[in-house]
């Protein structure tokens, strides 16, 4: 097979490493990449929004797949055009992605269909915002309707934080991403993400993992799009997973389809572990990043024949690929000043190295400089990922690697997984 895929960040290039392991592929090529995946495939310079060009490049090189990473290449509508020239893609149409793209749209949606989740309330006028925090008990939740790489999400203590926090939103802090907020009850409970491939008709679970959104030590600082993920995830009992199948999973996808937009690719449903049972926090029309990293390296098999049945629109014949017992962590390395001013530029020396075969060094925000040195291109960097017995083995494994890689303009969280090891401890 031929297959292109779209993306540049951890995500891709973890999903970049786990494709190019398949029998079944002959050539695989990346749009645009980074330079850790240099060895895996052919690089492409395209923005993944040039809908036009990529299906251009998927026509020349006759691609028997397509593979979209990112959500702004399915806001563009890169898996419409796709589908139009008759090209299987593993991704959501526009339309189906508004579970993601559109935070307003996705609670309205829920609400049609009862499917548990938070009290809420959208407003696109700033005085009519700061009016319904009196509906709203503190600590306030507050989201920018559109999508903002991760950071669109502000839990305020008090209402003083919560206005200011909306005045940020509705006055361009984020785009046009941030042109109506959603205002929502705050849920008490652990959270988590689980994961399930679609066919537009059915889905199956492919499994959960936990990721850390705070910026610093003990869950502190601004949200974050991930500063680092785990899996298996201890919050995932199977009573948890059977409910949210049952109640969320199933419900939304025969939703979708009903509503004239089948749901297709990787739904990713952020969920809340609540006394009441899960309800959602939100959805991602794509894997998460990092959480696509640990979910990867658990997977045993090959994974192309389950991508290839989402993209034909039938998943009767497909094998969901087995799961290690393992532990698999992932710690995000971050460049100085990340969420809001990352330096970029600084070079990074040591990430490159072989680690063993436990740890994996997916790159995120990376480019080659032309001396041929390795040096940050964005806010989060590098994704070191490690494989262990168990949580505390790969959590020694992967701070081990990160000991190693020399990067003074870089920062890191340093107790990833620590729900898991209090678990493990108790």
């Amino acid at each position: 097979m031929n297959i292109l895929l779209v993306g540049s960040g951890g995500r891709e290039h973890a999903l970049a490493w786990k494709i190019a392991q398949s029998p079944l592929v002959r050539r695989l090529v990346i749009a645009p990449g980074n330079p850790g995946m240099d060895k895996l495939g052919e690089r492409v310079d395209l923005k993944v929004t040039d809908t036009e060009a990529l299906t251009i490049l998927a026509r020349e090189m006759r691609a028997d797949l397509v593979v979209v990473g990112p959500e702004t290449a399915l806001e563009a509508g890169l898996a419409d055009k796709l589908t139009a020239a008759g090209i299987p893609c593993f991704g959501a149409s526009a339309k189906a992605a508004r579970l993601e793209t559109s935070k307003a749209f996705s609670k309205a949606f829920m609400e049609r269909h009862e499917i548990p989740t938070a009290g809420y309330g959208v407003y696109e006028r700033l005085h009519e915002a700061r009016q319904a925090l009196s509906v709203f008990k503190p600590p306030y939740v507050i989201k920018a309707d559109g999508l903002a790489a991760g950071k669109g999400v502000a839990i305020s203590p008090d209402k003083r934080d919560a206005e200011a926090e909306i005045e940020r939103m509705l006055g361009g802090r984020f785009g046009t991403a941030g042109a109506r907020v959603v205002i929502e009850e705050f849920m008490d409970g652990e959270e988590g993400s689980l994961f399930a491939v679609c066919d537009g008709h059915s889905a199956l679970l492919l499994g959960g993992a936990q990721d850390h959104k705070r910026a610093f030590d003990g869950d502190l600082g601004p949200n974050t799009g991930g500063m680092g993920s785990y899996s298996p995830a201890p919050v995932f009992t199977p009573e948890l997973v059977e409910a949210a199948e049952r109640l969320i999973v199933q419900p939304v996808v025969a939703a979708m389809a009903a509503e004239g937009a089948p749901y297709s690719g990787v739904l990713y449903a952020g969920l809340m572990a609540t006394s009441e049972g899960p309800k959602v926090v939100e959805f991602n029309a794509r894997f998460g990043d990092p959480e696509c990293q640990v979910l990867m390296m658990r997977m045993d098999g090959d994974i192309v024949p389950l991508l290839l049945a989402c993209a034909k629109g039938d998943l009767t014949q497909a094998r969901l690929p087995t799961f290690s017992t393992d532990t698999v962590i992932c710690v995000v390395l971050a460049a100085k000043g990340y969420p809001d001013s990352p330096l970029e530029g600084s070079i990074i020396r040591g990430a490159e190295q072989d680690f063993g075969p436990h740890v994996q060094v997916f790159h995120a925000g990376t480019r080659r400089r032309d001396d041929g040195q390795l040096a940050a291109a964005g806010g989060r960097v590098l994704n070191v990922c490690a494989r262990g017995h168990d949580i505390v083995e790969a959590r020694e494994r992967a701070y081990a690697a990160v000991r190693q890689i020399d990067w003074p303009g870089g920062f890191h969280r340093t107790d990833i997984g620590w729900r898991a090891v209090e678990r493990d401890q108790a």
